[in-house]
Formats: structure tokens, C-alpha cells, sequence
């Protein structure tokens, strides 16, 4: 079984409609849709934005149904200029920009416990998803970090400083909480998301312009992927 987990329905609502043998379940305020999709057994949730909406979902699907990975597709704002709106980024590692204890040592971004800044995606559900990817008409692909933070990145400043900290090549706000709890247990992890905005002074009206686009191309990925499996 694998899993996938969006922040909000417009990220999923598409692929849980097409779920056969749909079966439901509530834990705590999470709902996870399972079935066959695309010829595979697939759990599905909508986690809500944030880190630990995300990280307390991706902990219930883990506990409740054991996927053999777990995908957080969405959207998100472009990491730097070289990413354009209706680009996609696969993650080779999620980084959590927001955290942050340099003020007793530690480097920006470092997460204590797993003491990690670079929190690993798994390389062969990465290598499979930019081959997906790849056969989305005129889409460009990119690999690099994605990074993660509580808050709608809307500054080019703001975007810029990720930038120079992690070398992000996305902005986003669920990743690196997903990864952080597939991290912990063991759970092989990817990130892929669809570029919504450009995170710049700019995102207020980009994002609902181009949101529904993104999200029906990382909609369009997981099919191929499923389909390749």
C-alpha cells in the first residue's frame, strides 16, 4: 500500500475520486480514504496546512495503515528566480526553514532529536517520480531541497533568505513535517510539488490564479507513477 498526503482537498479531491473500493476512516480529525487507484492499494488524506497538521497525519497513516512510502504532493512557491510558475520540484531532501536554534550554536534549520537539517527523501521513489514527472507536456522538472515553514512565504526577501540558507528550490509548508515523521520511523518518503506562485510580493495574486493548474499536475504525476509501478 502507499500513501499520499496533501495539505488541502484541491491537492487530492481529484485522485480520492477516482479510489475503487473506497473504504473511510476517521482518526482524530484526520479522514483516510483507501482503495485501489490507478491499479494500486493506496491510502489517501487531506492533512490541513502546516507542519504539525502534516506531521500528525503522516504519524496516523503510518500507525493505522503501514504504507510502503508515503508522497506529499501539493504546491507551493517557487524556491529562487531559475523556478517558474507550472514548474515541478521532486525533493532530494526537505529542510524546516522556520526552525531555528542558532542562537545556542546550532546551525539554521537543524531539527533536534533526528539532528538532521537535511531531512532525506527515499532516491528511488524520487528517481521514479521525476520520470512521471517528465511525461507531464510541457512541464520542467527540478530536483533540489524543499523547504518548510509555518507560513505563506509572500516577501521576495523572505524567499531569498531560504534561498541562501538551504538553497531551496521550493517553499512550502507541509514536506519537511511529513519527512520528519517518515524520518522517525522508517518510512521511505518523497516530496513533489507543482509551483503555484513565484513567493514574491506577487503571491497574493498569483496563487489563486495558478493553484487548481498545479494541482491537477502533481494529480497528473502520481497517476503515471502509479500506473509505472
Amino acid at each position: 500500500m502507499y500513501g499520499l498526503i496533501g495539505a488541502m482537498s484541491l491537492e487530492v479531491e481529484a485522485l480520492m475520486a477516482q479510489v475503487e473500493d473506497r473504504e473511510e476512516k476517521k482518526v482524530g480529525m484526520d479522514v483516510f480514504v483507501s482503495g485501489r487507484l490507478f491499479g494500486q492499494e493506496a491510502v489517501l488524506a487531506v492533512c490541513g496546512p502546516g507542519k504539525v497538521n502534516a506531521a500528525l497525519c503522516a504519524q496516523s497513516m503510518i500507525l493505522h495503515y503501514q504504507p510502503e512510502w508515503i508522497l506529499n504532493l501539493g504546491v507551493a512557491g517557487a524556491g529562487d528566480a531559475t523556478v517558474s510558475i507550472g514548474d515541478m520540484v521532486v525533493a532530494t531532501a526537505a529542510v524546516q526553514h522556520d526552525m531555528d536554534t542558532s542562537p545556542i550554536g546550532d546551525p539554521v534549520g537543524l531539527v533536534s532529536k533526528i539532528n538532521l537539517v537535511e531531512i532525506p527523501c527515499d532516491d528511488a521513489l524520487r528517481a521514479k517520480l521525476v520520470k512521471a514527472a517528465s511525461q507531464v507536456e510541457g512541464v520542467n522538472v527540478h530536483e533540489g531541497i524543499i523547504a518548510t515553514g509555518d507560513q505563506f512565504i509572500h516577501s521576495g526577501d523572505v524567499r531569498s533568505r531560504i534561498h541562501g540558507l538551504f538553497h531551496a528550490k521550493a517553499v512550502e509548508m507541509e514536506g519537511g513535517a511529513v519527512a520528519h515523521a517518515c524520518y522517525v520511523h522508517g518510512v521511505p518518503c518523497g516530496v513533489l510539488r507543482s509551483i503555484s506562485d513565484q513567493a514574491d510580493g506577487h503571491s497574493d495574486m498569483d496563487y489563486p490564479t495558478f493553484a487548481a493548474l498545479a494541482a491537477s499536475h502533481s494529480q497528473q504525476v502520481v497517476e503515471n507513477l502509479l500506473r509505472g509501478e
